[in-house]
Order: structure tokens, then sequence, then C-alpha cells
């Protein structure tokens, strides 16, 4: 099979994407019962973007001649489940450079609203009462963002004006990085202490389900912030609502372990906690910019060039 008479199944329509090559047979699939065609003719597939695991390792299964399998968000581990299922050499490939200003700009908003108690003041708008008081500012205040990948970077980005005392990094291994020196993840004993502010933007995979358990929540300071932008299994949900419920710590979560939160979780109503429902990437900047990497993919594919932003390659 090559790359000029293959099936390409895309989540948009073909026609709505500017700059795709020619020679290719786009197909539109975005999670419905039936197939666009069959699944074994296909050999570059777009994961439907927030459809859910179910739907996005469906076809894989019957994919006997794909060679990439293209994601639209920075995580895979909604495709993971799948991929024993594929052939080899198959390039699993995420959507770095999609998401990170939606995600960065949600990271501020979280932020800023748990710390100036915009929250309260809603729930005070709408009792029609006059909540004025003294409120911690970002100013001043200690980061530090775990997962310092494309998205961590992004976020510093918009720290920057804030005035913040000091803005630490942590990500699996040591390195530099333009704004300064990253961490490795066994230094976060010493970092989280001094720490006001701790954002989560890490991958979900073997290493980080679980990381902010008891002992990583004990070791952040009184009255401490925890911000979570990653996935919901980065944090042990019943060690957070401790921490929680005593009223020593407080977390907004744009993510959440179980997700869905279903109706009468414990965490809703927690004392000190404010939760989106997961729409970091799920704003106006999402469509052109998954767009514009598709259209580029697709040219290096139908080129026979090297697609980018390969995460694993099936064995």
């Amino acid at each position: 099979m090559t790359a000029t008479t293959s099936a390409v199944w895309l989540p948009f329509p073909a026609e709505e994407i500017d700059g795709l090559p020619e020679g290719l047979d786009y197909r539109f699939w975005d999670g419905e019962p039936d197939y666009p065609g069959d699944p074994a003719d296909c050999a570059y597939y777009v994961v439907p973007y927030m459809k859910g695991p179910e739907v996005a390792v469906r076809p894989l299964a019957k994919m006997r001649g794909v060679q990439v399998v293209q994601t639209l968000s920075a995580g895979i581990d909604h495709v993971e489940p799948g991929l024993g299922s594929l052939p080899p050499g198959v390039r699993l490939c995420n959507a770095k450079g999609v998401h990170e200003a939606s995600t960065a700009e949600l990271t501020l908003a979280l932020v800023l609203a748990s710390l100036r108690g915009i929250p309260g003041f809603v729930h005070g708008q709408d009792a029609e009462e006059w909540r004025s008081g003294f409120y911690p500012a970002l100013a001043d205040k200690s980061v530090l963002i775990v997962g310092y990948g494309s998205i961590g970077s992004a976020i510093e980005d918009r720290l920057a004006p804030f005035e913040c005392a000091r803005v630490a990094r942590v990500a699996r291994s040591a390195r530099a990085s333009a704004r300064g020196p990253v961490q490795a993840l066994d230094e976060l004993p010493a970092l989280l202490p001094e720490s006001d502010v701790v954002i989560l933007s890490t991958p979900l995979n073997p290493s980080t389900r679980g990381l902010v358990d008891a002992e990583f929540l004990a070791a952040m300071p009184d009255g401490a912030l925890l911000v979570n932008v990653a996935r919901g299994g980065v944090v042990d949900t019943k060690a957070l609502l401790a921490e929680l419920e005593s009223g020593r710590l407080r977390a907004a979560l744009d993510v959440t372990d179980p997700e869905p939160l279903p109706a009468g979780h414990p965490l809703w109503h927690a004392p000190n906690v404010l939760i989106t429902p997961h729409v970091g990437g799920s704003t106006s900047a999402f469509e052109p910019r998954a767009k514009r990497l598709l259209a580029a993919q697709l040219t290096r594919f139908a080129a026979g060039e090297p697609v980018e932003n390969v995460v694993r390659t099936t064995g």
C-alpha cells in the first residue's frame, strides 16, 4: 500500500481543510456508528477529537494497513488501549502545537479565578450579596510547573507578566530551557514546600499516574493551590479530597478522576475547589490549528517524508 493510493480518515470534511495534498482518498469519520469504508484500507487515521477512548480505539483492530495514527490531543492515553492490535511500525503522532495557547489560557484563568475568589463572587452575585474582602494575588507567588513540555512552556510564557517571585520547572529528566533550568521529577520533594501554586501539565503514563498522592500533597505548604490541566489520573482523588475537606489546600481542576465527574461525587461540593469540564483545548483556537497540523502532516505523508510529532512506534 502506498501513500498515494491510501485512504485517510478525517474528523473534518476534507473540503474544509485548506492545503490538503492531492492523490489521497479522504473519508470523513467523526465517531459515527458506521465507518466510511473498510478500516483495512485506512493508511492514515485521525482520531475523532474528544469522543472518548471507546470511539478512538474502535476501528484500530481492523486497520491492518494503517501507517499513522494521529491524535488531535496532546495526550495519547485514550488510544493506548488499542495500540496492541496494530501491526508493527505504526507511528502514533500527537497534536503538539494545537492546544498550547488554549490550555495555557485556561490555566491562567483557573489560577487567577481561584486566588482572587471569583467563584465566591459569582455565588455572591446570584445571592445579591456584596462580598468584599482581601484576596491573594498571583504577584509574589512561587509557581511550580510539573510537566514542562510545549504546554508547560506556554503556561510560563503567560505567567511572565504577573510578577511571580519564582517559576520552577519539572519534567521527567533535567535539562536546560530558554527560561531557565528544568529539574527532574525526583527533585519534587525539595520544590513542593516552597511552591504556592503547583500546576500539573504532564502527560498521563505509568510514571505519572497517581503522582500527586497523599505524600505529594502533604509536602505542599498550607494554603497552596493545585491546578490540574493534565489528566485526572495524575492526581489521587481520595488524597486530594482529604486535603480540600481539611481546608489546608485549594484546587482548580480541568480534569478529574473519574471523568466525567458523576453527579453526587464528593468532589463537586468539596470546599476550596473550582472545577471546569475538561475544556482546556476546546476553544475557537482548536479547529484552525488542528486543520493546519493535518494539512502539514498529510503533505509530508503523501510525499513519503517523515511525519512530525511521533511519540511512539508500534513494535
